[in-house]
């Protein structure tokens, strides 16, 4: 949500969408895909300071198959 016009708030969500790309990001929505881990309806796995982690192994999860 944002008190910003539309316009702006949907320029600022390209930019950062850009940005992404630009880092090596080859997802299509990447700030979706984070917000979706995040939600309380995937207990296995979660986001933390230090990756992604597998919540019932306590394992973190590669991000990148080798």
């Amino acid at each position: 949500m944002s008190d910003r016009p539309l316009f702006e708030v949907a320029s600022g969500w390209e930019k950062m969408r850009q940005a992404a790309r630009d880092l090596g990001c080859k997802f299509e929505e990447p700030f979706m895909a984070l917000s979706f881990l995040a939600l309380p309806v995937i207990p296995e796995l979660r986001i933390t300071d230090r990756g992604l982690v597998d919540v019932n192994r306590f394992e973190h999860v590669p991000l990148f198959t080798p």
